[in-house]
């Protein structure tokens, strides 16, 4: 693999330190999907890349790469910049490790990098009303990559929803009906359906939504732990 890639729209999700005054990045970019590259003497005192180089910085980046790992040959700021604070801020690096858990690298995906892209700029203006937004991502990135929720029809007989009937979600397979009204996992067919639509200015909708998309997530994470709603939940507790 050698290749020389120009002025790609990109983000920034991950930074770590790399010898003396370099950094490898990893980024997801709108046509060549997640990748990592060395941004060398970038940390440096005098690096022009200083201060462009972080999260959630709309970017238009160049790279050659001869392997796994690029090298990155010029960054520049892409429209407006933005800036995300408080729970904005700690949902954003949580969508950043969203994506860098379910995106395989150099698997372009610019459905997600689109998705990705309005989450950012939403999570800009939406102060501490995060979730919905929030919420929106998750199911995009779901469907996106391969793991779609069922909202809409029993797994076992293929009929539509009964919004009556209250159903246990089961990752693997969806809506499964039942007779007991209580369970993590448990919702009514009009509620499922309600996700389904994106009601989410229903608190009780987002509840749901957040209950069910927190199971199935972690559910295809395979038991890894995400740092940042690990850290959010801690701030919500205290």
């Amino acid at each position: 693999m050698h290749r020389r890639v120009q002025q790609q729209p990109a983000f920034v999700l991950h930074h770590r330190p790399f010898r003396d005054s370099s950094q490898i990045l990893d980024v997801i970019s709108r046509d060549h999907g997640k990748l990592a590259v060395v941004a060398r003497g970038s940390r440096g005192a005098r690096s022009r890349l200083k201060g462009v180089l972080r999260p959630f910085m709309p970017l238009s980046i160049s790279w050659i790469i001869k392997s796994d790992l690029g090298t990155l040959t010029g960054a520049e700021v892409r429209g407006a910049p933005l800036s995300l604070s408080g729970d904005a801020l700690l949902s954003g690096f949580y969508v950043n490790e969203l994506i860098l858990h379910f995106l395989h690298r150099h698997d372009p995906q610019p459905e997600i990098f689109e998705a990705y892209a309005l989450t950012i700029e939403g999570l800009a203006v939406a102060g501490d009303d995060v979730a919905p937004c929030l919420r929106r991502f998750e199911v995009e990135l779901l469907r996106q990559s391969g793991y779609a929720l069922n909202l809409d029809h029993e797994y076992d007989s293929n009929r539509t929803l009964d919004p009556q009937q209250n159903y246990e979600y089961r990752a693997e397979q969806g809506p499964v009906a039942v007779s007991r009204a209580a369970g993590p996992l448990i919702f009514s067919g009009k509620l499922l359906a309600a996700i389904g639509a994106q009601q989410f200015d229903d608190a009780d909708v987002l509840r749901a939504a957040n209950r069910l998309l927190r199971e199935v997530i972690a559910f295809h994470l395979g038991g890894k732990e995400l740092k940042s709603r690990k850290v959010l939940q801690e701030m919500r507790r205290l």
